[in-house]
């Protein structure tokens, strides 16, 4: 579902991806896991579409991202770390706006919103402006703006950012509900329970590369580190340091 082919994306010097490939496939929750400055962000965009690589190819759901764009996006939604959202709008007409925007017809477009903006608990704040919510509420509502239209694949960043236990265990519960009913989810944080308790596979992603990708069982065999995850990550993405001379 997502096809990612030696993907490498420099700014100047920077080689912030450097010859990534990943494949997943449909229905897989993949989280990705990695240090500040790893990679991580920018393979996201670049499945969003939103920067161009400067070499390789990605396709989501067999459609080129770069070559047929409108494609991808009719079957993706993407959620950054901090959404954009239109202040000036209430959370209602914040979803209807999008929900309009993939042609869902007006008469099915609450249909839709009604059973996300329960799961998410957002009937208190439907018509209040934007601009007076929090943070926490405001990624609720870009994850269920996200939702609306069922798309075939989620890309997103740090979605508990923010959230209390209450809501982060609302969003747990809905993306792997989604993910077993065929939704394939492209998930990047720091948070090493979420990936233990989530991901189907795990990614870890280290100066632009994909140093480890399993299961988390798998991922502890292969550093040495039996348990938690926490020790196989710091194996396989710690610094050796140098001697001293």
């Amino acid at each position: 579902m997502i096809e990612i082919q030696r993907l490498t994306r420099r700014y100047g010097d920077l080689v912030a991806v450097d010859d990534l490939s990943l494949t997943i496939p449909r229905g897989e929750f993949f989280v990705v896991l990695g240090p500040n400055a790893a990679g991580k962000t920018t393979t996201i965009k670049a499945i969003a579409g939103l920067i161009r690589p400067t070499s390789g190819s990605i396709r989501v759901a067999g459609f080129d991202v770069q070559t047929d764009p409108l494609e991808v996006r009719r079957r993706l939604a993407y959620v950054p770390d901090f959404p954009f959202l239109y202040d000036k709008l209430t959370p209602w007409e914040f979803l209807r706006f999008t929900a309009q925007m993939f042609r869902i017809p007006d008469d099915a477009i609450e249909a839709r919103a009604r059973p996300l903006v329960e799961q998410f608990s957002l009937g208190a704040f439907l018509h209040k402006p934007i601009e007076g919510l929090s943070h926490g509420t405001r990624q609720r509502t870009a994850i269920v703006a996200a939702l609306i239209h069922d798309p075939e694949v989620l890309v997103i960043d740090e979605p508990m950012v923010g959230l209390d236990p209450a809501n982060a265990r609302a969003v747990k519960d809905v993306l792997k509900e989604r993910s077993r009913r065929g939704m394939t989810v492209f998930l990047s944080t720091h948070q090493l329970a979420v990936a233990e308790e989530m991901a189907d596979r795990i990614g870890i992603i280290h100066h632009g590369r994909c140093v480890a990708v399993g299961t988390a069982a798998q991922l502890r065999s292969q550093s040495g580190a039996e348990t938690p995850l926490e020790q196989a990550f710091l194996a396989l993405t710690q610094e050796k340091e140098k001697p001293v001379q």
